[in-house]
């Protein structure tokens, strides 16, 4: 099974939705992601929570976590979000960087929603160039 760390500075906002998302769209036999951080907040943003509850995707249980090296280690791809360039580097692993993806704290509801739907087309097309696609439902 693979491992993906989406990665940001808080872990409480855009790593939070691309980790959401990627484990609604990827078949969890073959990948799954987390969501960390160089310097984790509390909790996921309130904003986040409701952008994605109005989509129906409940992050029920997400909490930001602690980038370490050992986590870094444990994961195939690390995809870092917004410019974050702390991330530790893991000789061999795979490194993708979505500098484009602007950070939701202290953002409107309507750009959190901007950033949601970004996310969800860039996870998409992630999990789908890697083959990892759910399988359809029977």
């Amino acid at each position: 099974m693979n491992t993906v760390i989406f990665a940001c500075k808080q872990s409480a906002g855009s790593s939070q939705i691309a980790a959401a998302f990627f484990n609604l769209m990827a078949d969890p036999a073959k990948a799954r992601a987390i969501a960390a951080g160089a310097q984790p907040a509390e909790r996921v943003q309130p904003e986040v929570l409701a952008t994605m509850n109005d989509i129906t995707v409940s992050m029920t249980g997400a909490k930001p976590e602690q980038l370490t090296a050992d986590l870094a280690k444990s994961a195939q791809v690390v995809v870092t979000l917004g410019g974050f360039a702390d991330a530790p580097t893991v000789q061999g692993q795979e490194r993708v960087e979505w500098p484009m993806v602007e950070d939701t704290a202290g953002k409107s509801a309507a750009d959190v929603e901007k950033i949601r739907d970004t996310l969800a087309a860039l996870v998409s097309g992630f999990v789908e160039s890697h083959g990892w696609e759910r399988p359809p439902a029977p």
